[in-house]
């Protein structure tokens, strides 16, 4: 079999899609090396890509709302580059003999070939004032013809399921769940090792941790404002990291980041090599994921795979991912937040939830997610 998948979004600093498309394709091709999985643009087109310079990261987002000349000019051009990349990847999936097309990023190119696409989250369009209005834009003239189009639907959890049946009116028949998974990378860390990533990360001796995008979902203005309210010492004894980019519509959280976070115990780390990530997990004293909504929630699992606490939030997607092995708390309250925070900082933890968190997060491997993803491939290319 053939399959072509859309590798574009692993081609800049992966998050939450590129981490997906990337670790997938990779399982895919150990656990069935007899057929050929080819991420767009190629082999020769990504190095070349990968040995352009890059400009370094904006360590924070200019303030204020973006200028509307220069908002306007910006989403011209992503739409012209869209519809570039879109002829491009037409010609492409033509000139070779694919049976199969795989979009992991929502909206799919027309190709004519038999096509699955994964939908991670309804955020777009459930919640258009959480994103760039590009984006928001792009979604309401694509998103549900794409998904009219596809011949199957991927989510990555059931809760995203119920939301394309209630919201769109999709068949459930035409939806498959396939979890994403946790790489081995992710487990507990011997006291050296620890030691080592500590000298290495320049990490304290005790840490909370967040990790993600700061952005709107993220929720975390709230969190940030639950911590610095935490009694006198609590900041200096154990930090709060952050591990994650400035995103979009983020200058709020900068600012009260600036102005009072950072003298509170809060330390923005920004965007941390998927190499490190393991660690930075396994040192932390707890994960603290307060999101408003997500299709999955990934960084959760792997803190369970490591063996850590995990505070999150009730959405939906994180309980039916996380069960029991995570504390569940309201994203609406900051008290319950602190209380929380406390109790972890000065409860010893047990090694026999470390064993449950452990075993949940076992469930999710990338070889299954491959075998399940194989298999629809080939019902869509035999249909």
């Amino acid at each position: 079999m053939r399959v072509l998948l859309n590798g574009l979004p692993t081609l800049k600093r992966k998050t939450g899609v590129g981490h997906y498309t990337a670790e997938l394709a990779a399982a895919l091709a150990r656990g069935f090396p007899g057929d050929d999985f080819t991420l767009y643009p190629g082999e020769l087109a990504t190095r070349l890509w990968e040995s352009l310079p890059k400009r370094p990261p904006c360590p924070t987002p200019p303030a204020g709302p973006p200028r509307p000349f220069r908002a306007a000019l910006a989403g011209v051009g992503k739409s012209l580059a869209r519809d570039a990349v879109g002829l491009h990847f037409g010609a492409y999936s033509r000139r070779y003999d694919f049976d199969v097309y795989h979009e992991t990023n929502f909206v799919p190119f027309p190709t004519g070939l038999p096509t699955v696409l994964n939908v991670h989250d309804l955020s777009v369009l459930l919640h258009p004032e959480w994103h760039p209005a590009d984006r928001v834009g792009h979604h309401r003239r694509h998103f549900l013809d794409g998904l009219r189009r596809a011949d199957r639907i991927l989510t990555i959890s059931d809760a995203v399921k119920r939301e394309l049946v209630e919201h769109c009116g999709m068949d459930p028949g035409r939806i498959t769940t396939v979890s994403c998974g946790v790489s081995p990378a992710f487990r507990p860390h011997t006291p050296g090792e620890l030691a080592a990533a500590r000298r290495r990360l320049d990490l304290p001796p005790r840490y909370l941790l967040s990790v993600g995008t700061v952005e709107p979902r993220k929720n975390l203005a709230m969190l940030f404002a639950a911590y610095a309210a935490l009694p006198g010492g609590a900041g200096a004894r154990c930090p709060l990291l952050v591990a994650g980019p400035w995103g979009w519509k983020s200058a709020a959280v900068r600012e009260f980041y600036e102005s009072v976070g950072k003298h509170r115990g809060i330390r923005h780390l920004g965007y941390v090599a998927d190499a490190d990530l393991p660690s930075l997990y396994a040192g932390a004293t707890a994960l603290l994921y307060p999101s408003f909504y997500e299709g999955f929630g990934l960084p959760p699992v792997e803190m369970l795979a490591c063996g850590g606490r995990v505070v999150a939030s009730t959405d939906a997607a994180v309980r039916e991912v996380c069960g029991d092995a995570a504390e569940s708390l309201d994203p609406d309250d900051p008290d319950a937040w602190r209380a929380a925070m406390l109790r972890v900082l000065d409860a010893p933890d047990d090694a026999r939830e470390v064993a449950h968190r452990r075993a949940r997060a076992a469930r999710y491997t990338w070889g299954r997610a491959a075998t399940e993803t194989r298999a629809v491939y080939e019902a869509v290319a035999r249909r």
